[in-house]
């Protein structure tokens, strides 16, 4: 979120936005996890109750980025960025975009690096198809 300012991510003035106006009651905090009432009643069933996929782990990553710190913890999504970009030009034959997406998103960084290594070792790999290297893919 971006405190007194447009946020990117849904858009609107902070005014509108709850998690914008419960940072300002605190003292301006960046990231929940900063606060002295974290973990509050908002994340009592935040990950039971989303509908989306793309949100199913809010208070696991939270925590991570608690405990690693967030320069590691941003660093960390960025290399899923990256390595979903390999995903998306390496082995998308056209179907496997939402597959691609949600997998980065859901699986854990050293699981993204082991199937990659698996895959990108392979001495066969400049031969196959796009289509070969996608089902191989999710053999993994």
């Amino acid at each position: 979120m971006y405190l007194n300012k447009n946020c990117l991510g849904c858009g609107e003035e902070n005014h509108s936005c709850k998690i914008a106006r419960c940072s300002m009651e605190h003292n301006g905090i960046e990231y929940c996890f900063q606060c002295n009432e974290y973990p509050c009643e908002k994340y009592e069933k935040i990950d039971k109750f989303d509908s989306f996929i793309s949100h199913r782990n809010q208070k696991s990553d939270l925590e991570k980025a608690r405990q690693i710190g967030i320069e590691a913890y941003n660093a960390e999504q960025e290399e899923k960025v990256e390595i979903l970009g390999t995903l998306l030009a390496g082995y998308n034959d056209g179907r496997k975009k939402t597959l691609f997406c949600v997998a980065v998103n859901l699986l854990k960084i050293h699981e993204l690096r082991a199937v990659l290594g698996k895959i990108e070792n392979r001495s066969d790999l400049e031969n196959l198809t796009l289509k070969e290297k996608a089902l191989l893919l999710l053999g993994c």
